[in-house]
């Protein structure tokens, strides 16, 4: 099954490559936004690993990639980031998960930040949280207005911050929206983490708002794909050894979550249009790739 999979990514990707620059300039000479973007994409797609495999994730956990989705590593991930004027968090990042389900991606990464301790989510204030979500996301506007990239703001809680005690993770979205009409539609941060004996994992899913409640399914099953390695859980915490985290599990969403949002939220608005064509395609059982490949013999291409 797997061997079919990589041969309808290799002749979807064929189909597909002469495409791409159109898709990025239509009837314009692209801009350089779109050339390092379009080469950084390119670059992803070679790179791209197919599941189901392990995706062993530093010396912490293990991503058990499902069968239909796509893992591109730190590198590629990074430089495709960087291309559309987003920052990873550097050693931490590990890359990105793509699929035929998922309008945009999903941003794999690892804080060490230490045993984060989650009494605050018995009494946290939602209103509060959200209100240092937008306060965040408006100071890392002017990083996006230097780069000559949309600047975005925060529309409000599509799913309020909840935590499981019993598996410590911890889900919460919020829906963004680009300040200028032209630059695209509302977006959404799906964000599903889970905490560990010297830090936490995130898996943030960026894509659209009407995609949102369709692509939950595929992000938690990531979520329940990831574990730590034997001796890295949350309950293996040593508190005479271990490091304690300089913040509680609050400040997952409304502290320090606020600048990375600030530098996500349009990342699919940015590229919806590449991405459908270049990156689906990359895994090859996108619904425009399927279309393609089963089109009738009388259609013309």
């Amino acid at each position: 099954m797997m061997i079919s999979a990589l041969r309808r990514s290799l002749v979807a990707l064929s189909l597909c490559l002469p495409c791409l620059s159109v898709a990025l300039a239509g009837d314009a000479a692209p801009s350089p936004v779109e050339t390092r973007l379009e080469a950084a994409a390119l670059a992803a797609q070679a790179a791209v690993q197919m599941g189901p495999r392990d995706i062993e994730l530093g010396d912490q956990g293990v991503l058990k990639l499902p069968e239909g989705f796509g893992f591109i590593p730190r590198d590629e991930a990074q430089a495709l980031m960087a291309a559309q004027g987003n920052r990873s968090s550097g050693k931490g990042f590990h890359g990105l998960v793509v699929s035929p389900d998922l309008a945009g991606f999903v941003a794999v990464e690892f804080n060490p930040a230490g045993y984060v301790k989650d009494e605050d989510a018995r009494d946290w204030n939602a209103d509060q949280l959200l209100k240092n979500l937008k306060d965040g996301t408006e100071a890392a506007n002017a990083e996006r207005r230097a780069q000559g990239l949309p600047e975005v703001s925060v529309v409000g809680w599509v799913e309020v911050p909840s935590y499981d005690p019993a598996t410590h993770r911890l889900v919460w979205s919020v829906a963004a929206r680009a300040k200028t009409p032209q630059a695209g539609g509302d977006g959404v941060n799906y964000n599903t983490y889970v905490l560990g004996r010297e830090g936490y994992f995130s898996l943030n899913l960026v894509t659209s708002m009407d995609r949102v409640e369709l692509e939950k399914p595929a992000t938690r099953e990531l979520l329940a794909a990831l574990s730590f390695h034997e001796g890295k859980r949350y309950a293996d915490f040593n508190a005479a050894t271990d490091r304690m985290a300089e913040y509680g599990l609050a400040a997952l969403v409304g502290g320090m979550a606020a600048k990375k949002l600030g530098l996500f939220a349009s990342l699919g608005l940015f590229v919806a249009k590449f991405w459908k064509v270049g990156l689906l395609a990359m895994v090859g059982l996108g619904a425009g790739a399927t279309r393609m490949l089963g089109r009738k013999k009388d259609s013309p291409p």
